[in-house]
């Protein structure tokens, strides 16, 4: 089961648990010894920028999907997430200029981080706090044809600091279609993660098929583990189409226009019990379509900000922002708490 390092930034000596904590996950990954250096000095400088800026925030580190796959099983990147809710920076395209600092510093931090990622995206709005998501994968710069004009992302936070979040996210492609899962394993911890390891492993198997046909082999998958809530969605690039199929309570939330509309899933839980019949909605898909999946460790009345999600933004990078501005260090979550989004690539980005 693929571990979700977690650690909560409070004083200097957290800084070291973050390196370390990118060193295991590089290792995870198949980073050789260039690019793991390259991934500790990334996490090493975004915890210290909490600390400098924020006086405190939470990084995770995490072994994930890339944001634009090739067909079947992608390769794995090392991702670092920071968040925090700062005061915020208020000219964000000068603290990533090299030189630029606050605090007498160098000033390199963030342009380092830039430079040394596959890819980097910074979030900051004032009064809200600060988001940054950095990706490295085995060589700088190295990808693969994927599918066409779109991406996806996403950030998971276990529930207490524990090793395994019992929520877990994929998304695999086949053809012009793209298909992302968000899994949430009843409870939480390594038998809840068990259970949305499972989903994953699986999904890559079924990615042709529709969300309400590739549940049923899910079902089938999860017996035998604690169950799942699960919510799969299939992008078809070439006819601009979604369809959507999900059991149990991941939400599912789809901007259309300045609006956003809920996707339905069915009760049940997946592995145990679920629906005879497989209700599947299918919408339109615009350039300016966004879709946010999350697990209940979000409040259920959470609604994006107006903000949430500009064609420019990483999708990881919105998905992080979901999880800072969901919660605070007044109002902790209760369980895991996964977000993953699916986004169209800007005009100007191949």
């Amino acid at each position: 089961m693929p571990r979700v390092r977690y650690v909560p930034v409070q004083d200097p000596t957290r800084v070291r648990d973050v390196r370390v904590a990118a060193e295991e996950a590089s290792a995870e990954a198949g980073l050789d010894e260039r690019r793991t250096a390259d991934a500790a000095l990334v996490a090493t400088e975004l915890a210290t920028n909490l600390l400098k800026h924020a006086q405190a925030g939470e990084m995770i580190v995490d072994v994930v999907d890339p944001p634009v796959p090739g067909e079947g099983r992608p390769g794995r990147v090392v991702q670092i997430t920071s968040l925090d809710h700062g005061p915020g920076i208020a000219d964000v395209d000068g603290a990533l200029r090299d030189g630029f600092s606050t605090t007498r510093s160098l000033g390199a931090g963030l342009g380092t981080c830039r430079r040394l990622a596959d890819d980097f995206g910074l979030h900051s709005a004032l009064g809200r706090g600060t988001v940054a998501v950095a990706r490295l994968g085995p060589a700088a710069g190295e990808g693969s044809a994927g599918v066409p004009g779109v991406r996806a992302g996403g950030v998971n936070v276990p529930f207490a600091g524990a090793d395994f979040s019992g929520d877990a996210w994929a998304w695999v492609g086949s053809g012009d279609r793209l298909t992302l899962m968000l899994a949430d394993g009843l409870g939480h911890g390594s038998e809840a993660a068990r259970a949305s390891t499972a989903a994953v492993e699986e999904l890559r198997r079924w990615a042709r098929l529709t969300p309400a046909e590739c549940l049923p082999r899910l079902h089938t998958a999860l017996a035998g583990t604690r169950g799942a809530a699960v919510a799969v969605a299939q992008l078809d690039t070439r006819a601009g189409r979604l369809r959507f199929a999900g059991i149990g309570n991941v939400t599912a939330r789809l901007r259309e226009g300045d609006r956003w509309r809920s996707l339905l899933s069915r009760p049940g839980i997946v592995g145990m019990h679920r629906p005879l019949t497989m209700r599947e909605d299918e919408v339109d898909w615009t350039p300016e379509s966004l879709l946010i999946l999350h697990t209940d460790g979000l409040p259920s009345r959470w609604t994006p900000a107006p903000d949430t999600g500009p064609p420019t933004a990483d999708p990881a990078v919105t998905a992080a922002v979901a999880v800072r501005d969901a919660g605070s260090p007044a109002r902790p979550v209760r369980d895991d708490t996964a977000v993953a989004v699916l986004a169209p690539v800007p005009p100007d980005r191949p």
